[in-house]
């Protein structure tokens, strides 16, 4: 509850100082970051880190890809889960193929 007093405060603090400011104020805030934004020292400082940013984010990608076995959601989804890895290596031991919809009532590896 404390907490929500001091937002609602920092709130009204605020709006009465901003209220008190004016639009003139406020304009020249806006003129003075359109200047530096604009600035040629300004444009090229952040062309160098987009460039960076770039370069280190193709270089995160090339890392996560080359350590990733799976190249497309579709390969994700058609490897075979812990089961049928196991199912698949029972029947090559056994040379046995299970049969579904309960014909014969067997559809995995024996438990004798």
């Amino acid at each position: 509850m404390r907490y929500r007093i001091t937002f609602a405060a920092g709130l009204a603090i605020g709006y009465v100082l901003g209220t008190k400011a004016g639009r003139t104020r406020y304009e020249q805030i806006v003129r003075g970051a359109r200047k530096v934004a604009d600035s040629p020292v300004v444009q090229e400082v952040a062309g160098l880190v987009g460039a960076q940013v770039s370069s280190a984010g193709r270089t995160v990608y090339d890392k996560t890809v080359s350590k990733m076995p799976i190249t497309s959601v579709r390969d994700f989804l058609a490897r075979p889960t812990d089961e049928e890895i196991e199912l698949i290596e029972w029947e090559t031991v056994n040379g046995d193929t299970p049969r579904r919809n309960g014909a014969g009532g067997r559809t995995g590896p024996a438990e004798d």
